[in-house]
């Protein structure tokens, strides 16, 4: 019963909650048991008091519902504050770190009702030195990163939704290895208050969860749904280029291979052209397009940028703490520090006419459809896999959905994401969903 439990979305168990039928206490006890279960395998979570979880849905069963997230437990990434649980964002230099306050974001949640179940393991300061997470659909290899253990958490029914962070690929990149959907929004879009800055250009704050309507729930509760947020969808579409997101029966896709694209295997390649297919075959509109031959610059332009502002973010850690950090980070903040201004401000320049330039994609398209990752989750854990394939969108800032549904040659999932216009994330989620209902019939 209780895995039964635990493996309900959100969308299932508020309904469940309002008509009296489980309480949140069940809810939360169901998840900390399957914790129980599967946390010596997975390693999802860095701190975890089951005392603490009980006493807050307890809290919810006796006080009057807040929102429909009332009751309903989620996990936080350990790069999110939280005022009542450590947070060391991955390094033993803040190991034991209690900060004064919680992130916004984790207030939105509180405030909301939710029931905070624990912190969630990350990378080294989110970035590229792997944690010891496994992947649930099969622990000899890593559930990716820099949120491993959120999307861990929410692929293995641990906790329905968990919150995640993207400066490079650590949210569609471990969605996608894990088998679940990633929401990585529009740049800006969510409040970053209370989470780590790594770098001010790149940084984002998402979601995983098992269904879109839960990453649209969890949205609408984290941004205090604000009208104006590009996840709300409005009441009616202003003109033929912003659809209503629910009208759906015709969707317009475009299948976009990036320049990254030789870097797949053959095989890999043939599941992405037959998922475009299958879409196509489906009702949906589906055409290949090529981007403009400056976007082949971004990954390289990503990469300085993140340099560049990494070095600057962790310059009190690499100056005080140096043998506290991995190699690994040393040496990418070493190379950010070497960096010339004048490749950084290009770097920034060709983002900036990339990004104004991305617009001219959906002028006869609602979303794109392209690679996340090379292939399936790498085998073993000294690796989160390479982010490649999401570096473009990131620095784009564009909303992004990973898509499950596709199979790889060893059966486990491989990467596809849905890339919307610029502050139309409720469009990018609603074809998402509907992509992800058709491609699960794929063999």
């Amino acid at each position: 019963m209780s895995v039964e439990l635990s493996g309900l979305s959100t969308t299932e168990v508020v309904g469940k909650i309002r008509s009296g039928e489980i309480s949140s206490e069940e809810l939360v006890r169901a998840c900390l048991d399957r914790i129980e279960k599967r946390e010596s395998t997975i390693h999802a979570w860095t701190f975890l008091d089951p005392k603490l979880a009980i006493v807050q849905a307890q809290q919810c069963d006796t006080s009057e519902a807040r929102s429909p997230l009332h009751g309903v437990p989620v996990g936080i990434k350990d790069q999110f504050d939280t005022a009542d649980m450590p947070t060391a964002y991955g390094s033993p230099i803040y190991e034991g770190h209690q900060p004064g306050a919680d992130a916004g974001s984790v207030a939105r949640l509180r405030e909301a009702g939710a029931v905070i179940l624990g912190k969630t393991k990350l990378t080294e300061f989110a970035l590229y030195h792997p944690t010891d997470t496994t992947n649930p659909l099969d622990p000899a290899r890593s559930p990716g990163g820099s949120s491993s253990g959120s999307a861990a958490a929410v692929a293995d029914f641990m906790v329905p939704v968990a919150t995640g962070t993207q400066t490079v690929g650590s949210i569609i990149r471990p969605a996608s290895y894990c088998g679940i959907f990633g929401y990585k929004p529009t740049f800006g879009s969510i409040s970053r208050s209370g989470v780590l800055p790594l770098c001010a250009s790149l940084d984002h704050v998402g979601l995983f969860a098992r269904t879109v309507e839960d990453l649209e729930l969890f949205t609408k509760v984290i941004t205090g749904t604000h009208p104006h947020h590009p996840s709300m969808r409005t009441a009616q579409p202003t003109d033929f280029d912003l659809r209503h997101p629910d009208d759906l029966e015709r969707p317009r896709i475009a299948f976009v291979k990036t320049p990254q694209w030789p870097e797949l295997d053959v095989s890999i390649r043939t599941r992405l052209e037959k998922a475009a297919a299958q879409l196509g075959e489906d009702g949906a509109e589906v055409h290949e397009i090529s981007l403009p031959g400056k976007f082949g610059g971004l990954v390289e332009a990503q990469n300085t940028i993140l340099e560049v502002e990494l070095s600057c973010a962790l310059s009190y850690e690499f100056e005080n703490y140096p043998d506290r950090l991995s190699d690994l980070l040393y040496g990418v903040i070493e190379q950010g520090r070497s960096v010339g201004m004048d490749k950084y401000f290009e770097a920034r320049k060709l983002a900036a006419e990339c990004r104004w330039e991305s617009s001219a994609l959906f002028r006869d398209h609602d979303v794109l459809l392209a690679p996340s990752v090379r292939g399936e989750a790498p085998v073993g854990l000294g690796s989160t896999g390479d982010p490649l394939f999401c570096q473009m969108w990131t620095l784009l800032g564009l909303p992004c959905v990973s898509l499950p549904g596709i199979q790889g040659p060893g059966g486990l999932p491989l990467g596809a994401q849905i890339i919307g216009p610029m502050h139309k994330d409720g469009l990018a989620l609603s074809v998402a969903g509907w992509a992800s209902r058709r491609l699960c019939r794929l063999p």
